[in-house]
C-alpha cells in the first residue's frame, strides 16, 4: 500500500489501471474531436454543394423559361401575321 498524491491509499496495481483508463479515456475523446471536426467539413462541403447545384438548377431554368417566351413570342406573331394576311 502506498500513498499517492491525491491523498488516497492504493496498491500500485490499482494506481496503474487508473491511468491506463484515464489514458483510455483521453485518447477515446482526442479520436472524437477529430471525427466531429470531420464531420464539420463534410457538412461545410455539403452544404456548398447543395448550394451550388440549387444555383445551377434556377439559372438552367430561368434560362429555359426565357427561351420558351422567345419561342412563344415567335409563334403569336407568326400567328398574327398569317391572320392579318388572310383577313385582307
Amino acid at each position: 500500500m502506498r500513498k499517492w498524491r491525491d491523498g488516497q491509499t492504493r496498491r500500485f496495481e490499482d494506481r496503474t489501471k487508473e491511468s491506463k483508463i484515464s489514458n483510455t479515456i483521453s485518447k477515446s475523446s482526442a479520436k472524437c474531436d477529430s471525427s466531429s471536426k470531420v464531420v464539420e467539413e463534410v457538412v461545410v462541403v455539403v452544404v456548398v454543394v447543395v448550394v451550388v447545384v440549387v444555383v445551377v438548377v434556377v439559372a438552367v431554368v430561368v434560362v429555359a423559361a426565357a427561351a420558351a417566351v422567345e419561342v412563344a413570342v415567335k409563334i403569336a406573331v407568326v400567328v398574327i401575321v398569317i391572320i392579318v394576311v388572310v383577313k385582307y
